[in-house]
C-alpha cells in the first residue's frame, strides 16, 4: 500500500505540472499590456501611460474598429462619415455625439476632452492637418494614433489624396487593428476579429480561384468635383488595386496617385469589363450621389458605349471600401460576386 501511494502521489504530482504549465501558457496568451505602452505610428513615439477611457474618433474606419472591439463606451466624439455606420453598432453609435459629418473643428474635439485622438486620415491630424496639428495636440498631452493606411508607404506632401509609395495591403488593417487593441487591453479581441477578416478575404479568393480573372479589367469611380468632369478614380496602389489583385482584376487606371483625376476619352479607350461606382451619403461633389453617377455613365454620348455601361456591368461598392479601411474587405466580396457573374454571362 505504501508503495501504491508513492507511485500515485508522483503521478498526481506530475499531472498537477502539466495542469498547472498549462494554465501558466494559456495565461502568457492573454497577458494584460504592460503600461506604460510605446508605440510606432507614422513615424513618430506615442506612450500610453494606461488604457484610454475618452476617445475621440475622427474617420469611420477608426471608429467601426472601435466598436468591433468593444469599446464604444470609450468613444465620446466622432466624426468623418462616408455611410451610415454598422447596422449592428447603430443604438451604440446614436448615443456619442457626431462632432460633424465632414472635419470637426480644432475646439470641438478638444471640448470632449480626450485622452485619445485616433484619425483616419493625416489629412485631418497631421504636420498640416485641417482639424489641428500633431504638435498641437501634443502640447495638451493628447496622444494621436492615426491609422496605418494613411502613412505607411505613403507620401501625404504631394497634394490631395497623395501619393502611394508603396502598394496598400489589408496587412496595414490589420496591424492598426492589432495596435488598437493593444493600446486598451484588449488583445484577444484583436486578434479574433482579425481572424475573421482574414477567413473572409481568403473566401472570397476561393469563390473565384477557378476563374481567370486576368483578362477582366475593372474600373474605381469614386467621385468628381462636377458630374460631367473628369472623374476621380482609383490608381493602382490604393485599396480598389488590392482588391482588384485579390481577384484577378485589372484595374484600367495606371497611376501611383491614390484617386487621379483621369478624362472620361482616356477610360472609355481602356474599355472596362466592370465598372465599380462608389455610394456615399456624403454630399460635398455632386457626384458623390451614386445614381447620378449611373445616369451620367448611361446618357453621356462617350460613356454609354463602353462594355461595362452597354451590358449593366455597374457594380455599385460602399465608398469606404474603397477607401483603405476595415470595409475594404465587403468591397472584395461584393467584386467577387460581379467577377462570377461576369465570367457565368461570357459562359452562355
Amino acid at each position: 500500500m505504501k508503495g501504491y501511494n508513492v507511485i500515485t502521489l508522483i503521478k498526481q504530482n506530475l499531472a498537477a505540472g502539466v495542469f498547472a504549465a498549462g494554465v501558466m501558457s494559456f495565461a502568457q496568451g492573454a497577458l494584460a499590456t504592460d503600461y506604460p505602452l510605446t508605440i510606432e505610428n507614422c513615424g513618430r513615439t506615442v506612450t500610453f501611460d494606461q488604457a484610454p477611457e475618452r476617445v475621440v474618433s475622427l474617420g469611420q474606419s477608426n471608429t467601426e474598429i472601435l466598436y468591433m472591439l468593444g469599446l464604444a463606451d470609450r468613444v465620446v466624439g466622432t466624426a468623418v462619415w462616408f455611410n451610415p455606420v454598422a447596422e449592428k453598432f447603430r443604438d451604440a453609435n446614436a448615443k456619442i455625439p457626431r462632432l460633424a459629418d465632414n472635419d470637426p473643428s480644432f475646439e470641438s474635439v478638444l471640448g470632449q476632452k480626450p485622452d485619445l485622438v485616433t484619425n483616419q486620415y493625416q489629412w485631418h491630424v497631421g504636420p498640416n492637418g485641417a482639424v489641428g496639428t500633431i504638435s498641437q495636440f501634443s502640447e495638451l498631452s493628447i496622444p494621436v494614433y492615426t491609422a496605418l493606411a494613411d502613412c505607411v508607404g505613403k507620401d501625404n506632401t504631394t497634394g490631395g489624396d497623395g501619393t502611394r509609395l508603396d502598394a496598400f495591403s489589408m496587412d496595414l488593417i490589420y496591424q492598426t487593428i492589432t495596435e488598437m487593441a493593444q493600446i486598451f487591453d484588449v488583445e484577444d479581441r484583436g486578434e479574433k476579429l482579425v481572424a475573421d477578416l482574414k477567413a473572409r478575404e481568403a473566401a472570397a479568393r476561393a469563390r473565384v480561384s477557378d476563374i481567370d480573372g486576368s483578362g477582366i479589367s475593372a474600373l474605381f469611380w469614386f467621385s468628381s468635383a462636377e458630374i460631367d468632369v473628369d472623374p476621380f478614380v482609383a490608381g493602382q496602389k490604393g485599396a480598389p488595386a488590392y482588391i482588384a489583385n485579390v481577384l484577378g482584376v485589372t484595374n484600367v487606371i495606371d497611376s501611383n496617385d491614390e484617386w487621379p483625376k483621369v478624362g472620361w476619352e482616356t477610360i472609355a479607350r481602356s474599355n472596362p469589363d466592370i465598372i465599380a461606382i462608389g455610394k456615399m451619403e456624403r454630399r460635398r461633389f455632386p457626384a458623390d450621389d451614386w445614381e447620378m453617377k449611373i445616369k451620367f455613365l448611361k446618357s453621356d454620348p462617350v460613356t454609354s458605349q463602353m462594355a461595362a455601361v452597354r451590358n449593366d456591368r455597374i457594380v455599385v461598392l460602399d465608398a469606404m471600401s474603397m477607401n483603405p479601411t476595415i470595409r475594404t474587405i465587403d468591397g472584395i466580396e461584393k467584386l467577387a460576386d460581379a467577377v462570377t457573374r461576369f465570367q457565368a454571362s461570357n459562359s452562355n
